[in-house]
């Protein structure tokens, strides 16, 4: 469910120099080209050729038959030298076609909001609003992969082994100049359980999903937002 979201650039975190009180801060995932993990891996020929079908099988009814989902995470930002690591946590919600939200309550508030056309970057402790369009915001982010984009048009899929009952797919963009290198989509049976990015600077987020809910019924509102008074609005 630029970006999805992860975060260390935000699930689209917006372009241009950020400040130092930002820099400090930024935890979400999805930025306008960050996602994933690159992994090579060994495993016997019979076993990979099941778990190959198993869960790009998962990945796909995942994008052909949720249309919308809600649920909590908690989300882990590793530096590249493994040496720091960042924690937060919030709520998401999606609705197919190109709507989400991702709502960072911990350490910081943060949200980042699509209404089927723009994309709305809030920080409640900058007061600053950062909006984008939608089309430009997008491409091959993990917010991709909530929206509905087309997999194989965007991403070279390939299946990962299972891990601690998790299910793994590794999407690559087929653009290569983007600000990821990967990500990984984890599914525990059905249910969508983790998202690992992997920046282009070889930052890893990982954000970890609970409370899961498939084909929720959500409120409109949860996709719309208004600027606060007084917030500083940079369109770009």
């Amino acid at each position: 469910m630029n970006s999805l979201p992860a975060a260390a650039a935000a699930p689209l975190a917006p372009r241009g120099a950020p400040t130092a009180a930002r820099c400090r801060r930024v935890h979400v995932t999805f930025s306008p080209g960050a996602l994933g993990k690159a992994l090579g891996v060994v495993v016997f020929c019979a076993l990979s050729t099941a778990v190959r079908a198993d869960a790009l099988d998962t990945l796909r009814e995942f994008v052909r038959d949720v249309k919308s989902g809600s649920a909590t995470f908690t989300q882990t930002v590793t530096s590249a030298d493994g040496a720091k690591k960042r924690s937060s946590s919030g709520s998401f919600e999606f609705a197919r076609p190109n709507r989400f939200r991702f709502a960072y309550a911990k350490p910081f508030e943060q949200w980042i909001v699509s209404d089927g056309q723009k994309v709305w970057i809030y920080d409640a402790d900058l007061n600053q609003v950062t909006v984008r369009r939608l089309s430009q915001a997008l491409g091959a982010t993990p917010a991709a992969l909530l929206a509905g984009a087309s997999l194989d048009k965007e991403f070279e899929l390939a299946a990962q082994p299972a891990k601690d009952g998790v299910d793994w797919v590794q999407a690559t963009p087929r653009q290569k100049d983007g600000a990821f290198q990967s990500m990984r989509i984890g599914f525990r049976g059905k249910e969508l359980a983790a998202v690992e990015i992997l920046d282009a600077f070889g930052q890893r987020s990982l954000l970890q999903f609970s409370q899961y809910v498939a084909n929720a019924t959500l409120p409109e509102s949860s996709f719309r937002f208004v600027p606060p008074a007084g917030a500083d609005l940079i369109e770009q």
